[in-house]
């Protein structure tokens, strides 16, 4: 039974992490954003909304200056005020933002933004567990060795979940009339930001794989699905 003790006070920590960071999330998002009601964007969401046989996408201002795309646990969608202060200024199209906002209906739709939160708690019960076994088998690198292992976990099923998301705004797009190419658009655009100087203020790419092998996977199911 001692030898069980590190593992399932982890997962107790794990829990409460998770019931934890959903609670701060919500509240964090609820307070600091309001709803987008831009004309242009809000045409091309009805767009996507027809698609998908729904009422209405509802997308809110999250009030950061980072340029960024966030799905809530809760399903709720957000751009960044940084973001939308590029679209302002014509370094971003509307087009483009739709993209970015199918690509985060891709992360509530195949359930990545619920599983995410899910995943931080777990990874870091896992972390705890591993810290605690590898520190008594290898003294001062157990920790060390324990966190680049979960890292190494995040990391994979971060990339992936990308690409899934970024499939589901190609199909969505497509369906929708608007098309890939706002979406490849993008990504080449924040990937000069984030190589002119400004890369700590594109989070939005920097969280993410490559811009160029993005667009190749976007290409590559353009051409599966032509074939089918």
């Amino acid at each position: 039974m001692l030898k069980l003790t590190p593992i399932l006070l982890a997962i107790a920590y794990g829990l409460a992490m998770y019931h934890f960071s959903a609670w701060r999330t919500r509240r964090e998002l609820s307070s600091s954003s309001t709803e987008l009601a831009d004309p242009a964007l809000a045409a091309l969401c009805r767009k996507m909304a027809a698609a998908l046989e729904i009422p209405r996408i509802r997308v809110n201002i999250y009030e950061v200056s980072v340029v960024n795309g966030l799905a809530a646990p809760d399903g709720r969608i957000f751009l960044t005020r940084g973001f939308l202060e590029r679209y302002n200024r014509g370094e971003v199209k509307a087009e483009e933002l739709a993209a970015v906002i199918a690509h985060e209906l891709g992360h509530v739709a195949l359930g990545h933004s619920r599983r995410r939160m899910i995943d931080f708690s777990s990874q870091n019960a896992l972390r705890v567990a591993l810290t605690t076994v590898l520190g008594r088998l290898i003294p001062g690198l157990g920790g060390w060795i324990a966190a680049g292992l979960t890292s190494l976990l995040s990391a994979r099923l971060s990339r992936q979940d990308e690409f899934e998301a970024d499939a589901y705004a190609s199909a969505l797009l497509i369906r929708s009339g608007i098309g890939t190419a706002p979406q490849k658009a993008l990504f080449r655009k924040l990937d000069a930001m984030a190589g002119g100087g400004g890369g700590g203020r594109a989070a939005w790419l920097l969280s993410h794989p490559q811009a160029e092998k993005r667009i190749a996977a976007i290409e590559e199911n353009e051409r599966k699905w032509l074939e089918a």
